[in-house]
This record gives C-alpha cells, sequence and structure tokens, in this order.
C-alpha cells in the first residue's frame, strides 16, 4: 500500500486562545495563521476574542490591536491603511484582500486570517514576494523610448491616456495572482495576473516607443498563454481592476500583429 505524507511544516495545529475582558460585550473571534521557522514546529492558528466596542471597524484595526494590545509576537506587514499601498494584503475568510479596507461587520462569524497562498512564508502573516518583484522587473516597467531625450513633457492626448485607465491604478498587492490557480501551478513560467496587467499597462501607453520588444518577450507559452480565463484575479482585486481583460486585450495584440 502507498502512504503518501504531507511535507513538513504543512500540517496546521490549534494554538492558543486569547480571551477578550470579562466586561467586553461586543466579541468577536479572529483565527489568525501563526508561523515562525526558527522554531521548526509546525503552523498554528491562534484564535483571539476582541472586544469590538474598542476596536476601529476595519480587519486590520483589528490585527493592530492584538500587535498592540495582546500578543507583540504577531508579524505582519501594513503601511498607508488607505487600501493604496498594498502591504496588508491577507487572505481573509478564504478571499485575497486588503485589511485595511474590508470591514469587520461584513463578514459572518469568525474572522480567519492567513497570509497569500501559494507564496512561501517569512513568518506568520508575511509572505515572500521576491520572485513576484523579480517578474515584475522582468517586464520592465517603465517608459522605453529610442528617440532622442525630448526637450518637453512627453504629451498625450485625452484618448490615448484614457487607454491606462483601470491599468495604472493597480498596486500591487499580488491579491490576484496569488488567486490564480494557473500561477499555483506554473508559478516559475507563468507571469501572472498583476505582471501581465502591468505589462499590458505599458504596451498602451503611446509615450512607449518599445510595443514590438514588449510583445516580443511575452511570445511564450508560458508567460502569456497559461491564462486560462478563470477570473478569479478580477473577482479579488481590491481595487476593482480587471487583469483578465488586460490579458485578453494583449492577446488580442498578438493575433492582430500576425495578421
Amino acid at each position: 500500500m502507498a502512504e503518501f505524507r504531507l511535507p513538513k511544516n504543512s500540517r496546521i495545529s490549534k494554538g492558543k486562545r486569547y480571551p477578550a475582558p470579562k466586561d467586553a460585550k461586543n466579541v468577536k473571534t479572529f483565527r489568525v495563521y501563526r508561523w515562525e521557522p526558527e522554531s521548526g514546529e509546525n503552523p498554528r492558528v491562534d484564535s483571539y476574542d476582541i472586544d469590538l466596542d474598542r476596536c476601529g471597524p476595519m480587519v486590520l484595526d483589528a490585527v493592530i490591536k492584538i500587535k498592540n494590545e495582546i500578543d507583540p509576537t504577531l508579524t505582519f506587514r501594513r503601511s498607508c491603511r488607505e487600501g493604496v499601498c498594498g502591504s496588508c494584503a491577507f487572505n481573509i475568510d478564504g478571499k485575497n484582500t486588503l485589511a485595511c479596507i474590508t470591514r469587520i461587520e461584513d463578514i459572518d462569524g469568525d474572522v480567519r486570517i492567513y497570509p497569500l497562498p501559494h507564496m512561501p512564508v517569512v513568518k506568520d502573516l508575511v509572505p515572500d514576494l521576491t520572485h513576484f518583484y523579480a517578474q515584475l522587473e522582468s517586464i520592465e516597467p517603465w517608459i522605453k523610448t529610442d528617440t532622442a531625450k525630448p526637450t518637453r513633457e512627453r504629451l498625450q492626448t485625452p484618448e490615448d491616456r484614457a487607454k491606462l485607465d483601470g491599468y495604472y491604478e493597480c498596486i500591487l498587492c499580488a491579491c490576484c495572482s496569488t488567486s490564480c490557480p494557473s500561477y499555483w501551478w506554473n508559478p516559475e513560467r507563468y507571469l501572472g495576473p498583476a505582471v501581465l496587467l502591468q505589462a499590458y499597462r505599458w504596451i498602451v501607453d503611446s509615450r512607449d516607443e518599445a510595443t514590438g520588444e514588449r510583445l516580443d518577450d511575452l511570445e511564450d507559452p508560458f508567460k502569456l498563454y497559461r491564462c486560462h480565463t478563470i477570473m478569479n484575479c478580477t473577482n479579488t482585486c481590491p481595487k476593482g481592476l480587471n487583469p483578465a481583460k488586460a490579458i485578453a486585450e494583449t492577446k488580442k495584440l498578438m493575433v492582430e500583429r500576425r495578421t
């Protein structure tokens, strides 16, 4: 009989419970993924009972309260608290999103908080984004030109500028890429929805003069064409963007240049 075992540190155990103060009347439980690589122990899920009458309205408010008042060992990223920086991207209640714009009252029952899926975990809620950023760098996300340095600002018509709407707003939180099964299966070669959206943003920028070069670089069985239009990326984007559309438009440009 074949015997299968999960990899080391892949089993999640039940962790500690931190009760709310005895006088708390409006209590909600937050179940938070915890893992310390140096300990050699399996990950665990700790439970924190939070008095919502003494906490801000967003999930990030609760996480910060846990860090500041209950368990200072909790590790996570955060910065702007305005849905702009993308630092506090977690898997919350089964969906990749930003903790700073997710209201606690919108979640039924216990609030489950995990790091973004698929990414290696550095500690607790902090994923390792090294590979993600390397893929972003590979598409050269900046204006590329062959002409001489201009003597004035590179101008755009309102129509050309409008082509960037829905793409330039990406904050690179990685929620979409880490929700994509194709990215889970082919992370080394498929660029993923976030990076492909960024690639399209520069392809359609009228000020850029390297469109052909950019399309040539994406002409690969894996970089672009592993997208199977599952649409998880669009469903989960906390900024309401549509990476699937950017990928589809890129594929259309590939077809048009061959005809």
